[in-house]
């Protein structure tokens, strides 16, 4: 299959196509007499493998190791190991996003519950008190675990 037909069958441009082939994470099967690329039936499922890797956060390295290699199929513990790995690294961006989010809430809670009479500038003051407060007592809580 040519590159414009992988293409449209994948949403992808044919640049992007060209530039996973150049990594060496797809391979064309040759190239005809007129020059154009050919692809296998099976690089439209590759380049949807890919784009999901990528979509869950694998680096472009992670995924090139993640393929299955030329020789027969997946390499059983190195996949194995990397998706557990990948695991780990969501949990942990999880935690910090949930951290994140907690204290964007109190801020926000803080700016719309401002105290009658008190300026801005003061209230301001008291929420960064208040944070760092929280922060320091969240930063001890995970130490202590």
């Amino acid at each position: 299959m040519r590159i414009g037909e992988l293409a449209k069958l994948t949403g992808l441009a044919p640049s992007r196509i060209r530039f996973y082939e150049a990594s060496g994470l797809i391979t064309s099967v040759g190239r005809k007499a007129n020059g154009y690329r050919d692809y296998a039936p099976d690089t439209e499922w590759l380049l949807q493998l890919i784009t999901g890797a990528q979509g869950a956060g694998f680096s472009l390295e992670e995924i090139r190791k993640l393929l299955p290699s030329n020789a027969g199929g997946w390499q059983h513990d190195e996949l194995l190991s990397g998706l557990k790995r990948k695991v780990e690294e969501i949990e942990v961006l999880q935690q910090r996003l949930a951290q994140n989010k907690a204290q964007l809430l109190l801020v926000i809670a803080g700016v719309e519950g401002k105290p009658e009479g008190v300026a801005c500038a003061e209230n301001t003051q008291l929420l960064l008190h208040r944070l760092r407060e929280e922060g320091g007592a969240a930063v001890s809580a995970r130490t202590e675990k």
